[in-house]
């Protein structure tokens, strides 16, 4: 037995699994008799869960499965919650060198405003490739600069903008890094005092609203609409989702969430493991790039152990990649964190449970628990290793299709024509 409580070779095809025939929608099915992975609880052997209208109903053993329920016989498999994406742009970026299928930023510095929502792409051809790889939703970030707008939870199935977008504004995304330095006209401490410059503007356009549309205050740092996107993070309603690497920029980011009272998520933190106990002891969750390892001046300690070292430290680990692959490569990311020391269950938290609670959608997705949207993955095997395939996605009790562009450009060039 191995750590996932699989049989070695146990790798027989499900006949139950080839439900690519029947109709995509929400239905009643029973996953039985695989390893079950709740991530909220301890795994079940030869565990069931059963799904109904696009909801998890029960999980354990000895559950009662309805007569009308549809049956995939999981036996020798491993059954998880869908993998949570943190950091990507499906749906918004279809070719990073075409501007006309980029809908990740607008002009300026200083957008909080900018919600990626209104740009999504159904019809992405990224996003099928994403989720035969287990990754069933994805938290969609604006890019640009300094503070960059608002970032996204999307659903990876479904026609319309409206099937894929589960809940807007799940985080402002801003930068202390180097957009910090060019922020502040080429120094990190403008920068970051801009920020806060920012929110405290912010917190004196709410309370003068009035004076404000008089015109009868001093003049504010950004646009009312720019100033207004800023309160909910101010409230604590909204994390500021910063991205930074290095322990200095770690430290003031630190330092601003506490002496405000902010919610924090910090992107990247290549040197976190330096600063572990502290990013701990503000309870702030790290989304960790677990292939992030090569010295750049703005993150000189990047080491392959850092998720590990990290989670040591009692921080909360959310993972991410940054490979040329995209979102598709998150499990191996996940292998790659437990190759260098991350325990196997916190790789699987850090894609799943760590990530839903970090955006504040762990009411809805990233455990396998009664009441929770039914994204389900079976895998083969353990999902962290390279030869494993995921033979069943549902999302949202839907089953994903099995082709991709890639599929599809398989099987067009599988038998050349002659010369």
């Amino acid at each position: 037995m191995n750590r996932t409580g699989l049989i070695p070779g146990a790798g027989v095809v499900l006949a139950a699994l080839c439900l690519a025939t029947a109709p995509a929608r929400a239905q009643t099915i029973a996953l039985t008799g695989g390893t079950v992975h709740p991530v909220s609880g301890a795994p079940i052997e030869n565990g069931t869960v059963l799904i109904r209208d696009g909801r998890i109903v029960a999980v354990g053993r000895d559950i009662s499965i309805p007569a009308d329920a549809r049956r995939v016989d999981a036996r020798g498999k491993v059954v998880t919650p869908g993998f949570i994406h943190p950091s990507s742009n499906l749906g918004l970026l279809e070719v990073e060198s075409i501007d006309a299928t980029n809908e990740t930023d607008v002009q300026g510095d200083v957008t909080p405003a900018f919600d990626v929502s209104g740009g999504i792409n159904p019809d992405n051809v990224r996003i099928p490739v994403a989720r035969l790889e287990g990754v069933t939703s994805t938290i969609a970030l604006p890019g640009g600069g300094f503070v960059a707008g608002q970032a996204a939870w999307l659903g990876l199935l479904g026609d319309r903008r409206e099937d894929l977008l589960r809940r807007a504004g799940v985080a402002t995304m801003a930068n202390l890094g180097p957009s910090a330095k060019g922020a502040g006209a080429g120094a990190r401490a403008r920068g970051l005092a801009r920020l806060e410059r920012l929110l405290d503007d912010a917190v004196e356009y709410e309370r003068r609203r009035a004076d404000f549309r008089r015109n009868a205050i001093q003049p504010l740092s950004a646009p009312a609409e720019e100033l207004e996107a800023l309160l909910p993070v101010i409230r604590g309603e909204r994390p500021l989702y910063v991205a930074v690497n290095s322990e200095r920029d770690i430290r003031n980011a630190l330092r601003l969430a506490a002496g405000r009272k902010l919610r924090l998520v910090l992107l990247g933190a290549a040197e976190g493991w330096k600063v572990a106990p502290e990013i701990a002891g503000a309870g702030v969750p790290v989304v960790v790039n677990a292939f992030q390892n090569v010295p750049r001046f703005d993150n000189l300690g990047a080491r392959w152990d850092n998720a590990a070292l990290l989670a040591e430290g009692g921080a909360a680990i959310v993972l991410t990649e940054g490979e040329t692959g995209g979102p598709r490569n998150l499990r191996w990311a996940a292998g790659h964190a437990v190759r260098n020391g991350l325990p196997w269950a916190r790789a699987l938290e850090a894609v799943t449970l760590a990530p839903a609670r970090a955006f504040g959608v762990a009411d809805a997705a990233g455990s396998l628990e009664p009441g929770k949207l039914a994204d389900v993955v079976v895998w083969s095997g353990d999902p962290f290793e390279y030869s494993t395939r995921a033979e069943l996605v549902l999302i949202g009790g839907r089953e994903v299709p099995r082709t991709s562009r890639q599929s599809e450009l398989l099987e067009r060039y599988r038998r050349l024509p002659p010369e």
